[in-house]
């Protein structure tokens, strides 16, 4: 299809075929004439006229038989589209053999060299288009339609018309500029780029194609050419405020703290009330454990953009994690979430019509920002592997999330329908949601990053369920039901701080280890004289509190040691120093390890005897890894479900002794088991066994007891009851241990 942009992923490899051989000299030839100072390729030699003729002979063996002009640009769009690129640039540089002043021909020669990522050769390409096509730029009225198009959000007809105005007027940067924003818009990253890389190359001095760049190519995971792009944006415009938001948000990505705090003050000295820099600022704070700087950065953004739901998400988060509030505070403050943005939205709540058939296939979607190299994966990968084997599910998975990696596409094979949203407004993926005809739609996100929360409150499900990825309630009315267990949420002890019903499975999820895990060693502390702590959670876990704590028990053992693992290169965890050295540690017991490889990271826990936990929200995944490594975790309850993942996890694997209800009882647990040797040698030796024997250890019993508690669900809903909470418990479940 002549215009059409695909992304270069999605590019076929053609078959090797005798005429692409004999056109690579050709390519270059036009290439080497391009890069010159000639306004239009010198005529090819007799020679290049002989290869040009064979390569055309070659290509009736792929049906393109020798004719008019336009008869072959018509072949050569159908391979281009098909992404038979070769083919196609062998038959545009006949064409230009023949008529070198072609506009349609050096038009899609030029688009071939952008969707191979190489723009510097395709701007000769585009200048001769312009120069013997249709010159100057499109008329007032087709620019205007296209920027009304664009903020009407119909995005179709502004792709189709921003394509034209590109191959009409290809020297226009401005129309290149709109189709860049329009793929971004659509999800389509490659293209966007492409696209907004031909924008920047022909109007190099407009800061605003810099910043737009660079925020493209920082969704693509290139940070450094992202960085570059930034920094020539407020080159050319040192007062852009988003462009500095947008360098910050790139120096976070990077763990570069400081740097990003920097940027989002020099934001916020241009414009004080830019509450996506406030927010920011309290991101920065939030990830380095400051949760009490964090917290009044987050509400001076919700004061600035009182409108903007993503901001009050992060004030919420932060609320969880920082201990600051009790339950019930924490528990009001969600259902002010509600207040605000849910309640004028349920007038429109549709009747769903989804057959009301008990037994039937069911519609199962998942919404989350973390299907991808996130430590969510972990649980939600064993329990996708589960779901996808059972006949009675049809899977479909909503990813909010830019980029894609190895875990995405593991996880892509086992979800059927699978959907990328992250480019669709709120409506429009409640709209989508309901076109699929889900009948149960599962919140893997809540209120963290990349949630869609707006969209639940659109209630485009007639059930919906919250599960993992977040600590605690959402507040919505519209979310029926929470997973949990029994032990992460102890019956009649947490009800009252959920909107949603508390359906307890055999586990809450489950955890697959890793297949190259190296084996578990001997206790450290029988040959090295001494004990050794360790944490493996994300640094922003690690408050002033939790290192105080943390501190007690290490002089409470003075001969004890403590790994820390997952940080940032040295210098950047200075404040995690100072304040064990306020505490009276000595830089010698501790031992930093930079975030590393999978393989490297199970191996540090050959260094460590007990792990200990933080608080108020405790570790999850990292618990798991250290249990399959050997290595029990001390943990704090809290009076949250993130405070209690700990407390759970350990239940599931019957160590409440490693469970702590005050922080005097965690000091003094941690003495008697630094003191217990040989018991934690033999604990050491079996955890393994113990664990797979564990519902947390067993994919499919966990995965058949979450379809059955999703069948109860739609069976209550079929009969017209509302939602309850229930339990489904493992020795209902066929398959276990």
């Amino acid at each position: 299809m002549v215009g059409a942009t695909a992304p270069t992923s999605s590019i076929k490899q053609p078959r090797s075929l005798p005429s692409v051989d004999l056109m690579c000299a050709a390519t270059r030839w036009y290439a080497n004439n391009l890069q010159s100072n000639y306004p239009t390729p010198s005529p090819p030699s007799a020679a290049m006229h002989v290869s040009i003729k064979r390569s055309a002979r070659s290509l009736t063996k792929e049906g393109v038989a020798p004719g008019p002009v336009e008869q072959v640009l018509r072949k050569a769009d159908d391979f281009l589209a098909s992404g038979r690129l070769a083919v196609a640039e062998c038959l545009y540089q006949t064409v230009l053999a023949t008529e070198p002043k072609h506009p349609q021909a050096n038009y899609q020669l030029g688009r071939l060299a952008v969707l191979q990522g190489q723009v510097h050769s395709a701007l000769p390409y585009f200048a001769a288009a312009k120069q013997f096509g249709k010159n100057g730029v499109p008329p007032a009225k087709d620019s205007n339609k296209l920027a009304r198009l664009f903020k009407e959000r119909r995005l179709p007809d502004a792709k189709n018309l921003a394509t034209s105005l590109t191959r009409n007027f290809p020297g226009h940067g401005p129309s290149w500029h709109m189709l860049g924003l329009v793929s971004e818009a659509q999800g389509d990253l490659d293209a966007a780029l492409a696209a907004m890389q031909t924008a920047v190359h022909l109007s190099a001095t407009d800061p605003q194609l810099h910043a737009n760049l660079g925020r493209m190519l920082m969704a693509l995971g290139r940070l450094n050419e992202a960085e570059a792009s930034y920094h020539q944006a407020l080159t050319l415009k040192p007062g852009d405020v988003h462009a500095h938001i947008n360098l910050g948000n790139l120096q976070h990505e990077l763990s570069r703290f400081a740097d990003a705090e920097a940027s989002y003050q020099r934001a916020l000295s241009i414009d004080p009330n830019n509450g996506l820099a406030h927010s920011n600022l309290g991101r920065t704070a939030h990830a380095q454990g400051r949760f009490k700087e964090a917290e009044p950065n987050f509400r001076r953004a919700v004061q600035c953009l009182p409108d903007n739901a993503s901001l009050l998400s992060n004030l919420l988060f932060c609320q969880c994690l920082n201990g600051l509030m009790d339950a019930d505070a924490l528990f009001a403050a969600h259902r002010e979430f509600s207040t605000k943005f849910e309640v004028p939205l349920r007038r429109l709540w549709p009747q769903h019509t989804n057959p009301h058939v008990p037994d039937r296939r069911l519609k199962i979607g998942f919404v989350s920002g973390d299907l991808r190299n996130h430590a969510a994966a972990f649980f939600i990968e064993p329990m996708f592997e589960a779901l996808a084997t059972d006949a009675s599910l049809n899977l479909f998975a909503y990813a909010n999330h830019p980029q894609a990696d190895a875990v995405t596409q593991r996880l892509r094979r086992l979800v059927p329908q699978w959907q990328p949203v992250f480019a669709l407004g709120d409506r429009a993926l409640a709209d989508t949601i309901r076109a699929d005809g889900i009948d149960i739609l599962v919140d893997l996100s809540g209120h963290s990053a990349h949630n869609r929360m707006l969209s639940f409150a659109h209630k485009p499900a007639p059930l919906q369920v919250g599960w993992m990825g977040y600590p605690g309630t959402t507040g919505l009315q519209a979310l029926d039901y929470y997973l949990g267990d029994r032990f992460l949420l102890p019956p009649g002890k947490y009800d009252h701080l959920f909107t949603e019903k508390l359906v307890r499975l055999p586990a809450y999820a489950a955890f697959k280890p890793q297949a190259d895990a190296p084996p578990v060693n001997d206790l450290p502390a029988l040959h090295q004289g001494y004990v050794t702590f360790g944490s493996f959670n994300r640094p922003n876990k690690i408050s002033r509190e939790v290192i105080a704590l943390w501190s007690a028990v290490l002089r409470a053992v003075p001969s004890a040691h403590m790994v820390l693992g997952g940080f940032p290169p040295e210098g950047q965890y200075n404040t995690v120093l100072a304040a064990f050295a306020d505490e009276g540690i000595a830089r010698e017991r501790l031992h930093f390890h930079q975030k590393t490889n999978m393989r490297a990271y199970l191996e540090l826990h050959h260094q460590v005897d007990i792990c200990l936990d933080t608080f108020p929200y405790n570790g999850g995944i990292t618990t798991m890894h250290a249990l399959w490594m050997g290595v029990p975790t001390l943990t704090l309850a809290g009076h949250t479900v993130g405070g209690r993942m700990g407390a759970g996890i350990q239940g599931h694997v019957a160590l409440g002794g490693f469970v702590a209800e005050d922080a005097a009882a965690f000091v003094q647990q941690g003495l008697h088991w630094a003191q217990q040797g040989p018991a934690l040698a033999s604990l050491r030796a079996g955890l393994r066994e113990r664990f797979s024997g564990s519902a947390l250890g067993q994919p499919a019993l966990a995965g058949a007891g979450l379809v059955r508690a999703l069948r109860l669900m739609w069976q209550r809903y079929c009969a017209g009851l509302p939602a309850a909470s229930f339990e489904v418990r493992a020795h209902e479940m066929p398959g276990a241990k």
